[in-house]
């Protein structure tokens, strides 16, 4: 199954809708929402929030509020209305025709944003499964919806005719997806073993989405990661290797954007690169510090982090797009303040990494006799040689090895 996309010529007009029940901050939750359907893109014309102690489970809205809604669409020629929350097939059907336009939920959007941004055939599966899990149990309401309205954001990916199907089809393809996606998966598993058999370092760069990753990697590494003012404009792992201030070096792999209320099922979906986070050595914690949410963002960001399994690995809070910010933060042994475009505070980065990742190898300076040499042709192989230097007794090398290797090299040593 290919993934489908179209290109809309002009932005979608959107409304957006929400019932405030007390559950969160539903005014920041339309900004981000906002924000989703630009990425989407759409151009937002109008937003509705009802305050109700409970939804109405046909309509989420009330009568009345659905009537402005209505009316809404057709004063601001509205072609799309987007909830902040997952709906139901039988509520996105009721809502249509009360409206005559188009309805998506939150998930939707999301799903929508994943299918165009994805770039790797992995990516590319892993929306595809996202997505037929999420419209099975609704294939008849989105069915409804795509046939009579059109299609548009929160259609592409799988085809109407895919989703139209009978469940049987659907379900085999989900079966297929997840097998090759476990295949794919076994692959990244067997490269991280070989890392941890290789003693490679590795630094997960976690955040908020939007708040600079890639842009980071960019800056680090030359990774050439697109990096656009978008939420999740990065779907796809990329990893890219840098030197260390005292020699290591260390791989950096930029993962998906986190953002609050990601439903579950989507968090399960891209799993895959997130356990990237959960398998580093050390997690670089990527805020934009110049965010009036910028606490909110990051407490969301640690939570799931936390939920990942991740909590006893170190953390560097990094603090991005300082050069915005006006008032002064302190740094202090796990905290940095950097500019990712600008490029500062790059060097006092690298030393906290440096500094907090886990001891796994020391530096080490021996003068190796020459009929020991197949102890010096080790230390290339499967250490880091700093410097190397033919004497009359030997060969004096200072070299990074792994510290279970250390008592084969330690009658050696010299400093």
């Amino acid at each position: 199954m290919t993934v489908q996309i179209q290109k809309e010529e002009e932005p979608i007009r959107t409304i957006l809708a929400a019932v405030d029940t007390g559950e969160y901050n539903a005014d920041s939750s339309m900004d981000e929402l906002e924000e989703l359907a630009k990425t989407a893109g759409a151009v937002t014309v109008c937003k509705i929030i009802q305050k109700r102690p409970a939804i109405e489970s046909a309509t989420i809205l009330g009568e009345g509020k659905l009537e402005e809604l209505a009316e809404s669409v057709k004063t601001l020629d509205a072609q799309l209305i987007v909830f902040d929350m997952e709906l139901t097939s039988s509520q996105i059907r009721n809502i249509e025709k009360i409206t005559g336009v188009r309805v998506i939920d939150h998930t939707m959007l999301i799903l929508d944003i994943f299918a165009t941004g994805a770039v790797t055939n992995e990516g590319k599966l892993q929306v595809e499964l996202a997505q037929l899990r999420y419209r099975l149990p609704r294939l008849r309401g989105i069915g409804e919806s795509m046939s009579r309205l059109g299609g548009g954001i929160g259609t592409r990916g799988p085809g109407e005719t895919q989703l139209e199907t009978d469940r049987r089809h659907i379900n085999h393809r989900i079966e297929k997806l997840r097998e090759e996606l476990a295949a794919l998966e076994k692959r990244r598993g067997e490269s991280r073993r070989r890392r941890k058999k290789d003693n490679t370092l590795v630094a997960a760069i976690v955040g908020y989405t939007n708040a600079g990753k890639s842009t980071l990697l960019n800056s680090l590494t030359g990774a050439g990661v697109l990096a656009q003012d978008k939420l999740f404009a990065t779907l796809d792992l990329t990893s890219r290797a840098i030197e260390l201030p005292d020699g290591r070096s260390i791989i950096l792999v930029d993962t998906v954007g986190l953002i609050r209320r990601l439903p579950h099922h989507l968090v399960e979906a891209f799993k895959s690169t997130l356990e990237e986070a959960a398998n580093a050595d050390i997690i670089l914690h990527v805020c934009d510090i110049s965010d009036p949410e910028a606490k909110e963002k990051s407490d969301t960001a640690r939570q799931l982090l936390c939920e990942l399994g991740c909590g006893e690995i170190p953390v560097i809070n990094v603090l991005n797009k300082c050069d915005k910010l006006e008032e002064n933060i302190p740094e202090d042994d796990t905290t940095v303040k950097i500019s990712a475009k600008n490029g500062t505070g790059f060097e006092r980065l690298l030393y906290l990494i440096s500094e907090n990742l886990p001891d796994k190898t020391i530096t080490l300076t021996m003068l190796i006799p020459y009929d020991k040499t197949n102890l010096a042709a080790a230390l290339h192989n499967n250490g880091k040689v700093l410097s190397e230097e033919y004497t009359d007794t030997g060969v004096k090398i200072t070299a990074i090895i792994d510290k279970a290797e250390l008592h084969k090299y330690e009658p050696y040593k010299t400093e």
